[in-house]
């Protein structure tokens, strides 16, 4: 057994105990962390990430919660806070609880960021509807040793975003009138904000909107074999002739904005 398996089993051995007794959970929600559209779900359970085994390898200790949640009739997981690459975590704890999650039987995953928005159709407070992505954060999960029982050497990324998942959610949001805009992903490292040039060549590599957190999140599930579907909210602009500096009073409104229109879908959605 490879060393990355033998952390996995240990993760999800501590979660199951302390959260899934006999339940069967297949569906989850990762999201950035204290996200406003989670009080929409009753938490049953909560393990804090740092109380999670085994040790971080960076010795850094991850801010969020692996949860146990009510969505309805139904019981999701909810990893309430990304680990993210600029913090200083390696590309493969940033993704390692994408493989608890599928070690723990999870099928399906909905990822939500906050973004910043280079197509100039978009608007602040807007919901991206995500499906692609570029990666240009320099590095990947699947980087050295492949271990066959969690995925193959070269997973196919041809649907990273799962096109029956996408379709499905996007249904959701017209049943409920409710705009989205569909977009492909770039991500990049942060935690620096963009330059205006950065931003003009992001789009004119074909992006519509930025991200710091679920590059390495998709490519862990398409090799995990997990499903997935993910959302953008749209909290700064990064049109390259109308960049300028947004304030976290601005950026906490925009927010705001997004997670209302997600509070009227989040239990239909995944």
């Amino acid at each position: 057994m490879t060393e990355q398996k033998e952390k996995i089993i240990q993760s999800a051995s501590y979660i199951r105990a302390r959260t899934l007794k006999k339940l069967k959970v297949t569906s989850a929600i990762w999201t950035y962390r204290g996200a406003g559209f989670l009080k929409q779900l009753r938490v049953n359970s909560s393990v804090r990430f740092s109380d999670i085994p085994p040790v971080s390898e960076s010795g850094n200790y991850p801010e969020g919660d692996f949860m146990l949640v009510s969505a309805g009739e139904r019981k999701i997981f909810v990893l309430n806070g990304f680990i993210n690459f600029y913090d200083g975590f390696s590309m493969k704890e940033c993704a390692h609880y994408i493989y608890v999650l599928k070690e723990l039987g999870v099928k399906k995953v909905l990822l939500i960021d906050e973004v910043g928005y280079l197509n100039p159709r978009f608007k602040l407070g807007g919901l991206a509807l995500i499906y692609d992505q570029i990666n240009l954060m320099g590095d990947n999960p699947l980087i050295g040793e492949n271990d066959e029982t969690l995925g193959v050497r070269f997973p196919d990324m041809s649907n990273c975003y799962d096109d029956e998942l996408y379709n499905y959610t996007a249904a959701v949001f017209r049943r409920k009138m409710i705009e989205v805009f569909p977009s492909v992903y770039i991500g990049v490292t942060g935690p620096e904000t963009e330059t205006e040039a950065e931003c003009r060549f992001y789009r004119e590599a074909g992006a519509d909107v930025l991200g710091y957190s679920l590059v390495p999140l998709v490519i862990a599930s398409s090799h995990a074999g997990l499903k997935v579907s993910a959302l953008g909210i749209m909290t700064r602009e990064l049109v390259a002739d109308r960049l300028k500096e947004i304030s976290e009073k601005e950026k906490s409104a925009n927010r705001l904005k997004g997670e209302k229109l997600l509070n009227n879908v989040i239990k239909q959605i995944i």
